[in-house]
């Protein structure tokens, strides 16, 4: 079913773009061979040693197969505004033909908007710059600066390469803390050690901090906590750290991911999390999925860091993450008196790599006091 629901734009293009076209039947047989091809990158993922989740093939092929759904997806799109448009027009009385050169137009901006999602897809993403006021933070705190990554997905496309430029442009930005906020692999730890081997260069005075999300728990999740800890990346499962500036203190927590019950692990628990902080001390809370953000307001924490939802990926196909992240697609959210950013991404998951007006980001949040 799953793969089916992926093919059902190259099927749409196939029927209304493909069989219209002025040419020889094996010409269009071809073609719609190769159409139905770019629908089934998944399908042919799952026959790579690391599946759907980390498709264990050349990067460049892994480039061409998403320019390719996204060519195709964009294409359906695309005919089907100019069938809507037709049937209105028949509706009125005001039939029109479509000349066979707004085809070819159709198909050259698919393969045009292609091509700028997948580059915004796997660029090393630029600088986002977030002001988040914060209720009694200490004046100590004044301005405090920490960096979000999330959903990093390192993998075949985001290779060592990639990971090296994207800790060299963290690096620049000197902020007090980072905090990685889940998803940081996909793939076991023998197919990705040396791609998440320049993890390590990244530091900030503060520490680096992460959680787990749900793509971790697809492959040996603890294995991957122990690990990234040797490089730095100090997991904060259930637990909190305590930052301080002279007497003012601010607690860092974090929770596992909300589908790690399912993985036989242990699950989230913020009262666990939360446990023994300063009264009087802001909390920042970790979670990689924002569903749970109503609930969390509720132990007054007063800052949540969620990723996992890729920000939604396409402008308007953000709408169908809406109600699986119970509201909470992309951005900033004011929840009961609780902050709550949910980051876009600093990269995607391998099997989607398309983005237009959902851009990934490496996300400095600058802390101010809310009087």
């Amino acid at each position: 079913m799953f793969h089916l629901i992926f093919s059902i734009p190259s099927w749409y293009v196939i029927a209304r773009f493909v069989i219209p076209l002025a040419m020889p039947l094996v010409l269009k047989i071809l073609l719609s061979l190769v159409v139905l091809l770019a629908s089934q990158y998944l399908l042919i993922s799952r026959f790579t040693p690391g599946g759907i989740f980390s498709p264990e093939m050349p990067r460049v092929v892994i480039i061409l197969f998403n320019w390719a759904f996204g060519t195709v997806l964009f294409l359906a799109m695309t005919q089907l505004l100019i069938d809507i448009v037709a049937v209105i027009a028949l509706a009125l009385r005001h039939p029109f033909e479509i000349a066979p050169g707004a085809r070819y137009l159709a198909a050259i901006l698919a393969m045009v908007l292609a091509t700028v999602g997948v580059h915004q897809a796997i660029r090393v993403p630029p600088v986002k710059d977030v002001t988040i006021k914060i209720k009694d933070l200490p004046r100590e705190f004044e301005g405090y600066q920490l960096l979000q990554l999330t959903d990093l997905h390192i993998t075949k496309l985001f290779n060592a390469a990639w990971t090296t430029k994207m800790v060299e442009r963290a690096m620049t930005l000197d902020v007090d803390l980072i905090l990685v906020t889940g998803d940081v692999i996909d793939g076991t730890l023998e197919n990705r050690r040396n791609d998440v081997e320049p993890l390590k260069g990244l530091h900030a005075p503060d520490g680096v901090f992460a959680i787990t999300g749900n793509h971790e728990y697809f492959f040996e999740q603890q294995r991957w906590t122990e690990h990234l800890a040797t490089l730095g990346l100090q997991p904060l499962l259930n637990s909190h750290t305590i930052i301080k500036r002279g007497e003012a203190e601010l607690v860092i927590a974090g929770l596992p991911d909300a589908s790690a019950s399912r993985r036989d692990a242990i699950g989230p628990d913020i009262e666990k999390a939360l446990e023994g902080i300063p009264d009087d001390a802001p909390v920042v809370l970790m979670d990689h999925q924002p569903r749970n953000a109503r609930n969390n307001a509720q132990h007054n924490v007063d800052l949540q860091l969620s990723g996992h939802t890729h920000g939604g990926l396409i402008l308007g196909f953000d709408r169908l993450f809406v109600k699986p992240n119970a509201g909470f697609v992309s951005g900033h959210y004011d929840v009961e008196n609780m902050q709550l950013y949910v980051n876009n991404g600093t990269a995607l998951w391998p099997g989607m790599a398309v983005r237009l007006g959902r851009p990934s980001e490496l996300t400095r949040i600058t802390l101010q006091r809310k009087d």
